[in-house]
């Protein structure tokens, strides 16, 4: 479960704190607002290759487009066609 401290006391029991951001990530607060989050680096890097992955659709080219309205889903995963329909409707 994710906690939150003030930045004071994270400045007070440090280790501690970075113990706790291994099993769950840390929202530090300043002036009683969220400020920064201390998470375990396998999160961080985790996330990281997450955002690397996108790409905006604007700067696709027409070929690259052509070829994704031209691709199928692999076999096995039809049950993600529900989950888009799904999200559409909300």
């Amino acid at each position: 479960m994710t906690s939150t401290v003030t930045a004071a006391e994270v400045s007070k029991n440090f280790g501690a704190y970075q113990d706790a951001a291994v099993r769950d990530p840390v929202i530090i607060t300043k002036n009683g607002r969220p400020r920064t989050v201390l998470m375990a680096y396998e999160d961080f890097v985790r996330l990281s290759k997450r955002d690397r992955r996108v790409q905006l659709t604007s700067k696709l080219s027409p070929a690259e487009i052509a070829d994704v309205e031209r691709s199928a889903m692999a076999p096995g995963h039809e049950h993600l066609d529900e989950e888009m329909t799904a999200n559409a409707a909300d």
